[in-house]
């Protein structure tokens, strides 16, 4: 089966997002730099940040225009395009703002941005505080690469038809409403009652999973490459339909791989998850399964970030045992099985039913 990497690579697809993404943040960069050249360090960070991406985002967007018969080339081609990279700097928005939240230490093996802040600041002797420095001058990237998204997606769609930008409009404007709104409702459940009703708990990860990842990652995407191809109504339905499920799947991928991933793979520590306290459907289902010993090891020690590897192994030999992770892993497939049928069910033209049906497997039978 094709790899995620190897189908983003696919009509010169990375290439020419990576430049768009390029250009905005040469451009931001010298306008920043007019401003107050120390500041460059924020579009410094933020190219880090954004050359380490998987574009699937960007994909998804494309080969959804591919398939609703979108060309290959000519301007309309350029718009999906520059909309590809619009996704990918609001992706590095809602990165930094999330690394913030869950306080990480690490992003694609790399020092999240606050983390790189706060050793700016220690480094230099700077006054204050390192970690408040950190935590500020990462808010405020994230900020920014809202502006640059913004801007990226207004500069997609400006020659576009005017029915067909407006509606394109409208679901990018929409698109980051629900994600802020996912973004605080995680905050919430993080903060509420947990492990007193298993069911209700589960019910509550999966809306708060649909509403911060999955629309954004998958769904989004792909109905907005079908807008921007100018796709009827029921198509653009259909293309919904089979996104949905997918992105749950793809979310949950992200859950089982924060707690089990490779470190050397996902370029986050292992068992970050668990660190974090993420509540998660692999953990409410945890809760929902083990007996009391296990039950109060895994309250105690969920959200706690001096776990150790040993402790971190004990508590994925708990989800492991509970069935927890087998019970994720069937619903992935569930998930991923509905979607497909979606997919192939929708009226797609090739190549781009055939990749997108490749990009749908890639993006839930991953390793990162």
């Amino acid at each position: 089966m094709p790899t995620a990497a190897s189908l983003v690579d696919l009509e010169n697809l990375r290439t020419d997002v990576d430049r768009r993404v390029e250009e905005h943040l040469d451009a931001l960069t010298r306008e920043v730099a007019a401003i107050g050249a120390p500041a460059t360090a924020l579009t410094d960070q933020a190219a880090v940040l954004l050359r380490g991406g998987k574009r699937l985002r960007a994909a998804f967007c494309y080969w959804s225009y591919r398939a609703h018969g979108g060309a290959a080339a000519g301007p309309e081609r350029d718009a999906v395009v520059r909309a590809g990279a619009a996704l990918e700097l609001f992706q590095a928005a809602a990165l930094l703002h999330d690394d913030v939240m869950d306080a990480s230490d690490t992003r694609r093996g790399e020092p999240t941005a606050h983390r790189a802040f706060e050793a700016r600041h220690s480094g230099a002797g700077w006054s204050g505080s390192a970690e408040r420095f950190g935590t500020a001058a990462a808010i405020l990237l994230g900020d920014l690469c809202l502006v640059a998204c913004q801007r990226e997606f207004a500069a997609a769609v400006a020659d576009l038809p005017a029915e067909r930008a407006s509606a394109a409009r409208a679901l990018f404007d929409a698109m980051q409403t629900e994600v802020v709104v996912g973004q605080y409702l995680d905050v919430l459940v993080q903060a509420e009652p947990w492990g007193l009703d298993p069911a209700a708990d589960e019910e509550r990860a999966r809306g708060v999973l649909r509403a911060k990842s999955a629309r954004y990652s998958v769904e989004r995407p792909l109905v907005l490459g079908a807008v921007l191809a100018g796709a009827s109504g029921a198509r653009v339905t259909a293309v919904s339909d089979a996104g949905l499920p997918l992105g749950e799947a793809f979310q949950l991928r992200d859950d089982v791989l924060g707690v089990f991933g490779d470190p050397s793979v996902t370029g986050k520590p292992a068992g970050d998850d668990l660190r974090e306290g993420k509540r998660t459907v692999l953990m409410a289902r945890t809760l929902a399964a083990v007996g009391p010993a296990d039950r109060d090891l895994v309250v105690a020690r969920l959200g706690d970030p001096t776990l150790d590897a040993a402790t971190v192994e004990r508590l994925r030999g708990v989800i492991a045992g509970s069935g927890a992770l087998d019970g994720v892993e069937t619903l992935i497939g569930t998930l991923a099985d509905d979607a497909l049928s979606a997919l192939s069910a929708a009226e797609l033209a090739a190549p781009g039913r055939e990749v997108l049906l490749d990009l749908a497997r890639a993006a839930v039978d991953r390793a990162a």
